[in-house]
């Protein structure tokens, strides 16, 4: 079932924006810690190590801040400046997850931006194309 394309309401955003960034953060680190543990995120984490990310949901106006050692993911500080930034819409996040876009057909659509270090984007990049999304659990609940 194709992602429909959909936009947050105003007040889903208002509703988002009041909640804290940690849990979300946190399911997000924990999902990512898992996945690499699966083997299915297949992360160098000497690639990634030392850098602090954001994921931006544009439409839900709620930013994900992590970083990561050698071994995992952590989260982290909202006040830190990332090395990379990723921002979109939820469901162009959902449509790359789910492989009904890749990265690239986003970001020159102009519904992926991608900011920071030019050379961990190209990896980050890299690294979301080489998930085989259809083995986690995201794409099971999706198909129901």
């Amino acid at each position: 079932m194709p992602v429909p394309d959909f936009t947050l309401p105003p007040f889903g955003r208002r509703w988002l924006q009041r909640l804290p960034a940690t849990p979300p953060a946190w399911l997000l680190v924990h999902s990512l810690n898992q996945l690499q543990k699966r083997q299915v995120l297949a992360a160098d984490m000497s690639l990634l190590s030392g850098k602090t990310f954001a994921v931006e949901i544009c439409d839900a106006g709620l930013t994900l801040t992590f970083c990561a050692d050698d071994e995992r993911f952590h989260t982290g500080s909202s006040g830190d400046t990332p090395d990379l930034r990723l921002a979109a819409n939820l469901a162009d996040f959902l449509r790359l997850m789910l492989r009904e876009e890749d990265p690239d057909t986003l970001f020159f659509s102009r519904r992926l931006r991608i900011e920071g270090d030019t050379e961990l984007g190209l990896i980050v990049k890299n690294l979301l194309d080489s998930v085989d999304w259809d083995s986690t659990p995201l794409r099971r609940f999706m198909q129901h």
